[in-house]
């Protein structure tokens, strides 16, 4: 039986808390008389901006339309909470370097509770110790490059049995029909390959065993709905005393796909107890293995697994997100995609198939997944980060409990920095911006974040996706349906994901035998 509270008693509770609300608003301007940061006008009772960012489907860009008029500093109010938002490169390096120990929290929201474990998630959780081991477990145990240099044989048995898959069934449609090619959605093709290449890192989960399993499917859909969870404004994250609410039915939308993404994982690490054995060849000897085989991990803490192993299978979204992208843009400007196949012909040829040896060579194709980075950055907004101490940026003082947000996309869009910023230029990575680097030390191109809180996973990204991108265009001449345009709507979440399927039609280009996989 569901109990409502007298209508009367509801709108006393609510003007009460506004009451509240403005008189801490007027008490914390009058005790704190440093100079503050700019604030956008429109400020509503209560709500504060959240109308503003509800006046575009993509967060990022009502708040670039905000910095254009506001400036690359400005402060606006998400319901209680204060939040900066920086839009510049230099800004972006005041705040993730020299101030990067003033801003090393993450804040607390309703996605963060349900689905990353209550804060045991070492992406969410606060800066400390716990958050220091977990890291340390993750990036030396499954992220170093020596690690995925060991493994580096499952990212190219998974490209190149999916690439075959392809074949196969381009080979079965000739014989049945006059055909020139098959028509594939890639961008499920693409998170395939992503899942099941970490899902054998991870759990040493064989494609015969998981590809084709409804445990496959449930995995897929549980981590995308993470992300996009991940990436929702909640009306209870603003006004947390509306929580009871559940505005939306997000909390218990969390709670059903945190259920699932706990029974997937685990179930994996029951089966590993039983069958474990830290005698294992490299390269079967999996993430799990490695977590069993670490003497100094308590029991207790293999209950931390699921969650941060939740968080190395979203790196199947980031970097599905980046290549989805690479291939629409390649396809909305074919005489990128020519020099692209020019490359790979003049240095691999059609004789052989493109090698992981190759892939410092193929610098074109290189620049092509920065240019993409660029344009298109999986989080076109950085992860929200929280201040921890009051500290100064660019002269502006900025309380404790402030929120942050770095606007990659206002950022790698930035004339001053990048002529032309809304053509896709790869050249640029070849010539004026040659030593821009992604790896959060070049300020004007930091898809992966910077400082203590960058994505631990940029290794892993930078081996699985030029290498998958190199295949795909040396196996298949790629064509849109006649001819047309790929739509580059943005569907906004944690990652910024191509809204629309990515339909193409595909040709071999290779020789028969190089398809095979034996």
């Amino acid at each position: 039986m569901e109990h409502r509270l007298p209508a009367k008693t509801c709108a006393f509770a609510t003007l009460f808390a506004l009451l509240v609300y403005l008189c801490c608003v007027i008490w914390s301007r009058r005790s704190n008389p440093k100079r503050q940061p700019p604030v956008p006008a429109g400020s509503w009772p209560l709500i504060g901006h959240l109308h503003v960012l509800a006046s575009s489907p993509l967060p990022h860009i009502a708040l670039a339309n905000l910095a254009d008029k506001y400036g690359p500093i400005f402060q606006i109010k998400f319901g209680v909470h204060p939040v900066l938002v920086v839009s510049s490169w230099e800004l972006a390096e005041e705040c993730l370097a020299k101030n990067d120990k003033d801003f090393v929290n993450r804040p607390r929201t309703l996605a963060v509770e349900q689905l990353a474990y209550n804060s045991a998630m070492f992406g969410f959780s606060p800066y400390g110790p716990y958050w220091r081991e977990l890291r340390k477990i993750v990036t030396v145990n499954l992220l170093s490059n020596h690690k995925l240099e060991q493994l580096k044989h499952v990212k190219i048995f998974e490209v190149r049995t999916a690439v075959k898959t392809l074949h196969d069934k381009w080979r079965q449609t000739s014989q049945d029909v006059t055909s020139d090619g098959i028509l594939v959605e890639l961008k499920q093709w693409i998170g395939n390959i992503n899942l099941n290449a970490i899902v054998r890192l991870v759990a040493g989960k064989a494609l015969s065993e998981f590809y084709k399993s409804e445990e496959h499917n449930r995995c897929q859909i549980a981590i995308r709905k993470f992300f996009e969870f991940f990436g929702t404004f909640t009306i209870s994250d603003a006004l947390p005393f509306l929580r009871w609410l559940d505005i939306g039915g997000y909390e218990k939308n969390m709670m059903r796909t945190a259920k699932q993404l706990d029974s997937i994982l685990q179930g994996w690490l029951e089966e590993h107890k039983r069958f474990h054995s830290s005698e294992k060849e490299n390269g079967q000897h999996d993430f799990i293995d490695t977590m069993l085989d670490i003497p100094h991990i308590a029991q207790e803490k293999l209950s931390s697994f699921e969650s941060n192993t939740t968080m190395i299978l979203g790196r199947t979204d980031t970097t599905t997100t980046t290549l989805t992208w690479a291939l629409s843009l390649l396809l909305n400007n074919r005489h990128v995609l020519k020099k692209a196949l020019d490359e790979l012909d003049a240095i691999v040829g059609k004789e052989r198939l493109v090698n992981d040896s190759d892939m410092e060579n193929l610098v074109y194709l290189q620049a092509i997944i920065k240019e993409t980075m660029r344009l298109y950055p999986a989080g076109p907004l950085s992860g929200p980060r929280e201040a921890i101490n009051d500290c100064n940026i660019s002269g502006y003082h900025v309380q404790a409990g402030t929120r942050l947000f770095v606007n990659i996309h206002k950022i790698h869009r930035d004339p001053r920095v990048w002529p032309d910023p809304y053509e896709f230029r790869p050249e640029r990575f070849l010539t004026t911006h040659k030593h821009v680097d992604v790896r959060g030390q070049n300020f004007e191109l930091i898809p992966f974040g910077s400082g203590r809180r960058i994505c631990p996973g940029i290794s892993f990204s930078f081996q699985i996706m030029p290498f998958t991108l190199a295949t795909l265009l040396q196996a298949f001449e790629i064509l849109t349906p006649s001819n047309k345009q790929v739509d580059l709507t943005e569907r906004f979440g944690l990652t910024s994901m191509k809204d629309t399927p990515l339909e193409v039609i595909l040709t071999p280009r290779l020789p028969d035998k190089l398809y095979s996989n034996e």
